[in-house]
């Protein structure tokens, strides 16, 4: 399997067991509500999309699309035989109320509540099977992304395709699509990251900036316009100017495959992963939620959303669905009593051995990935000139402009102690490195 097709797959691990308990549970910090087929009305236990509104939460599965509204559940594949047994893919709701709805088969179907519009016309000559996202930008325009068939802009009135063969779109395979504040669009895709200010495009992938893996199933933008990436590499930043990488080696991250990425009204972001789910202030602090020390069902959490009420849903591949209500942030830093969440720093807990050094407030860590054949080095600046140097004192390889978080190859390396000089702006640091 290739590593592009394999993004196509997540979310599809098939797992076994009793399915989670629809209760109350306080565990830690807030309190739990954990849905399935068994225990409750959900329409599956497949969680592909949430949209929480004012009055309750939307919810897609593969079996078709479910409402939670006053305690009670709604099935609408009993309203639309086109949602019976169908996927949903990702939904979004409007300002008007109105839930936009994206298939496998039919494309995009809107709900008011009442009526339902579905543009089948549009779906069969745009070819919009398998819709990954739909967003609306600042100008109402709606902005869908098609697995395998580009982004399909909406103005009411008028469709427009765009597709590699015809712009600079990096990919037609898409994976997650956000606005910023300049109304500009992030588009990630199976091959890096596009952005259109809807006049030209700009792409970024693991070759000209800071994103640790090309593969970006979700994004994310702050209050400071800041954009948030997941990829199967780990979380990445950035601000217009400089890059960050948190991952399994120098954060408290469960995985490094990131699914989906939330911002709640507090700021903190609500990261679904395939080990856990964590949230993470942006700076230092994290609580991270597995099976082991949460209700939070085992298995992949393929998404995420916070609501206007302080709950948070996440969405599991396979066991149903899970609200947490109540949560605070903790603000100082204790350690965590058995069978709680904890709370640590980024610097304080590495998730596997890493040789660091520091001069002034700047950390240099290089970031063992022996088996997959790589490493990345984590630096408070953007860029680096990065050598690596045998125990015969012969330098190996040169990395004359290396980007924070960016892979190095090591497989072709032969084993043995290296030193790794890493010179940036704020002064040079060398390291040694056993490739064992």
């Amino acid at each position: 399997m290739t590593k592009k097709t394999m993004i196509a797959l997540v979310g599809l691990t098939v797992l076994t067991g009793m399915s989670a308990t629809a209760q109350n549970v306080a565990k830690g910090n807030g309190a739990w509500v954990l849905y399935d087929t068994r225990t409750s009305d959900i329409g599956g236990n497949n969680i592909a999309a949430i949209a929480p509104d004012t009055k309750g939460v939307w919810v897609g599965t593969y079996q078709g699309l479910s409402r939670l509204s006053g305690g009670s559940w709604i099935d609408y594949a009993m309203f639309n035989e086109k949602l019976k047994d169908q996927s949903i893919n990702c939904l979004m709701t409007d300002e008007r109320g109105v839930v936009w709805i994206g298939t496998d088969d039919y494309g995009v179907i809107e709900f008011d509540g009442t009526h339902w519009t579905e543009h089948n016309a549009e779906t069969r000559r745009l070819k919009m099977k398998f819709v990954k996202e739909i967003v609306k930008d600042q100008d109402g325009v709606v902005w869908i992304g098609v697995t395998l068939g580009g982004v399909v802009s909406y103005d009411g009135s008028m469709w427009e395709k765009y597709t590699p063969e015809d712009c600079d779109l990096v990919s037609d395979f898409i994976l997650d699509i956000a606005v910023d504040r300049a109304n500009r669009k992030w588009i990630t895709t199976n091959a890096g990251v596009s952005v259109f200010n809807d006049r030209s495009w700009t792409s970024y992938t693991t070759g000209n900036s800071g994103l640790p893996d090309d593969i970006v199933p979700a994004i994310a933008i702050d209050r400071n316009n800041v954009k948030w990436f997941g990829t199967l590499g780990g979380l990445a930043s950035f601000d217009g100017e400089r890059w960050q990488v948190w991952n399994t080696g120098n954060s408290p991250l469960p995985a490094n495959q990131i699914n989906d990425i939330d911002i709640d009204q507090d700021g903190l972001l609500w990261i679904a992963t395939s080990g856990g789910a964590a949230v993470f202030d942006g700076v230092d602090s994290w609580v991270v939620f597995t099976a082991k020390n949460s209700p939070l069902p085992q298995g992949n959490i393929y998404k995420v959303r916070s609501d206007a009420r302080g709950n948070h849903w996440f969405g599991n591949d396979a066991r149903g669905l899970a609200k947490l209500g109540g949560f605070q942030m903790p603000s100082k830093r204790p350690a965590a009593p058995d069978g709680q969440p904890q709370r640590t720093s980024v610097a304080q807990t590495p998730a596997e051995p890493a040789a660091s050094a520091q001069q002034g407030d700047e950390t240099v860590r290089i970031n063992p990935h022996l088996e997959e054949g790589y490493v990345t080095v984590t630096i408070g600046s953007p860029t680096a000139a990065i050598t690596f140097t045998n125990s015969a004192g012969k330098v190996v390889k040169t990395i004359p402009t290396y980007r924070n978080g960016q892979k190095i190859n090591i497989r072709n390396m032969a084993k043995g102690m290296y030193t790794v000089g890493v010179k940036t702006a704020r002064g040079e640091k060398r390291i040694k490195f056993n490739l064992k």
